[in-house]
């Protein structure tokens, strides 16, 4: 490779094309403009394979979902907290509602507290993003995770 210096514009395309190169302009708003000799086909490639794998390695986030009932047990409590912290551990967003079905609507702050108290067990995993809301049937509230420094 010729070393880095400023060279005339017909020598240094007579440069590249002794090399089988390419001339291919870096930045046309230096002065003068800087010019590289290089594989302009293979340059692309690399550039497509870097765009790429920088996609591949974009977080990609879920919203996982876990549904408790207002009378839930606390072994019921406890497995879907386990799994809440794995889920959040992953990078993965929780959403945890209660279902109420028919007349059990009358339990809703037993139900506003359940959730209340999931929040407060995942504190160190994620923070509440939504506080318990009642849409309909369903109390739900959404957990993001803590972001990892």
């Amino acid at each position: 490779m010729p070393e880095q210096r400023v060279y005339p514009i017909a020598e240094a395309i007579k440069m590249a094309h002794d090399l089988e190169l390419d001339l291919v302009e870096i930045s046309e708003s230096a002065v003068p403009p800087v010019c590289k000799i290089i594989d302009y086909q293979k340059y692309v490639y690399q550039q497509k394979k870097k765009a790429k794998e920088m996609k591949a390695n974009a977080s990609k986030q879920e919203l996982k979902e876990l549904r408790f009932g207002p009378q839930t047990d606390e072994h019921d409590f406890q497995f879907k907290l386990n799994h809440a912290k794995e889920f959040l551990k992953d990078g993965d967003k929780v959403k945890a509602f209660v279902y109420f079905k028919g007349r059990s609507i009358v339990f809703s702050e037993q139900g506003e507290k359940l959730l209340l108290r999931f929040a407060l067990e995942l504190e160190e995993f994620g923070k509440a993003e939504k506080m318990p809301l009642l849409e309909g049937k369903r109390m739900s509230m959404i957990i993001a995770p803590i972001k990892k420094k």
